[in-house]
């Protein structure tokens, strides 16, 4: 099992000690001696660097090295297993939904995982008797919890504006009655927005994801209308209206999707960043290894150049007053999220499901249409045990090659629809979206500590 994990970034040396989230910054003599499981005796590090540094320097570094261990911010023990085990016991509440607003869409993106809209079914629109039952059932089985998230998603959602407008004017009602808070936010394509729309949108929703994929060309390859149209102009024009709207406290993100026709995404972000955007997301595309978007290992020395080309301009943009946010590189260095979190993710199927326009539930989005992971319906209220059960101990400690892996608290055990389509099992992590994740978090980390240092 891997205590510590080593790495360099834009050749400065890092130590993160893996169960306490401790890291250093280090010489390249302590970098040499340390050992991701354990610290070697001291004879055996002067035997094997006895040529490359000198006795009194090895000696120095080992006595500071042991100072840490002491200290536990080095090969530190791990104190969760327990903990997972005890929660895998207690009684889930769900505390946020993906209201499946619409199984149709308008465009016919080349990736889509939604099936063009239809979820491996038929086109269909939420109607507002669903909407609000599925609010019921949120508020019903959210026992003690005061705040709920509903996530408005597709498809398109924005071609039932109307029936958004009924669900969350019944929400505010409810969750009055309930004392409960219940925060909205809509995952768009953009390309319906209206100015009557943004405006509701700004006022009502507190979370807006906004779907671009960077450059013009880029984004015209793959986000296309149902006539072969691109879309980017109508796209750009509608998101720069939409996010002047929002003021510093109202979260946007303008997010996109590369795959193996842009692997040079760098370009895409920048793109967004000098439009304009300072909240951005560029997310590597999960398809089936045979479909010609599909990113494969051999692209994955471009991939992890992009990163790290991204954490320089990201460094430099931070020193030039101009940073902006990428998703994937927001990681808190000196807190991070609960002890829950790192060990159970985004808590799919146990305290987060998917609503369909028809009111089936299951786990998330992504096993929509996937009849063995149907768990119920709204308007019988109750849900399979067995299967929010099974995500619920799908934890870091209940996957096997997770437990051995460095970056398991801060990825969780990765996504459990991902592994199941490519493993057909949830404990089995996606190995290439793994790859790309640890490159990521070796980003992120040294960016934030570069930051703190620049401070």
């Amino acid at each position: 099992m891997a205590n510590i994990h080593k790495f360099i970034q834009d050749n400065v040396y890092y130590v993160i000690d893996v169960n306490s989230g401790s890291i250093h910054v280090v010489d390249k003599l302590t970098y040499d001696i340390l050992d991701d499981e354990k610290l070697k005796p001291i004879e055996t590090i002067l035997d094997l660097y006895k040529s490359k540094y000198s006795k009194e320097e090895i000696e120095e570094s080992y006595a500071e090295i042991q100072e840490l261990i002491k200290e536990e911010c080095l090969y530190s023990k791990d104190l969760y297993e327990t903990i997972a085990n005890n929660l895998s016991e207690e009684h889930s509440y769900i505390k946020a939904l993906c209201l499946n607003i619409a199984h149709d869409c308008n465009l016919r993106c080349k990736y889509c995982f939604a099936d063009e809209g239809e979820y491996k079914g038929k086109r269909e629109i939420m109607s507002p008797e669903v909407g609000k039952k599925a609010i019921d059932f949120v508020i019903k089985n959210s026992g003690p919890r005061k705040n709920i998230e509903v996530d408005l998603f597709g498809g398109e959602p924005l071609m039932a504006f109307d029936t958004i407008k009924e669900i969350v004017e019944y929400a505010k009602s409810q969750e009055k009655l309930y004392n409960k808070n219940i925060r909205f936010t809509m995952t768009t394509n953009a390309t319906l927005l209206t100015e009557d729309v943004m405006e509701y949108l700004d006022k009502n929703m507190g979370n807006i994801v906004l779907s671009i994929d960077g450059r013009k060309n880029v984004n015209d390859n793959v986000r296309l209308r149902i006539d072969g149209s691109g879309t980017y102009d109508t796209i750009m024009r509608n998101i720069k209206k939409m996010v002047k709207m929002r003021d510093k406290s109202k979260q946007y993100y303008a997010r996109g999707t590369f795959t193996r026709n842009n692997l040079d995404f760098f370009q895409d972000i920048m793109h967004l960043a000098n439009e304009g955007f300072d909240e951005i997301s560029i997310e590597p595309v999960v398809l089936p290894e045979d479909h010609d978007l599909s990113l494969r290992e051999e692209d994955l020395p471009i991939i992890f150049e992009q990163y790290d080309k991204l954490y320089k301009e990201m460094l430099n943009r931070y020193k030039e007053g101009k940073e902006f946010k990428f998703y994937h590189f927001n990681i808190d260095i000196q807190g991070g999220p609960c002890v829950y979190k790192r060990i159970s993710g985004c808590g799919a199927g146990h305290e987060y499901v998917a609503i369909t326009p028809t009111g089936d539930i299951y786990p998330c989005h992504q096993f929509v249409g996937n009849e063995d992971f149907k768990m119920g319906n709204v308007f019988k209220g109750d849900i399979n045990l067995s299967i929010s059960k099974h995500f619920k101990n799908a934890h870091i400690y209940n996957k096997p090659e997770c437990r051995e892996c460095w970056a398991r608290f801060y990825c969780s055990g990765g996504c459990q629809a991902n592994n199941f389509n490519f493993n057909k099992d949830i404990h089995v992590p996606y190995k290439l979206g793994c790859k790309m994740q640890k490159k990521r978090i070796e980003c992120a980390i040294a960016l934030k500590v570069k930051i703190m240092e620049e401070a």
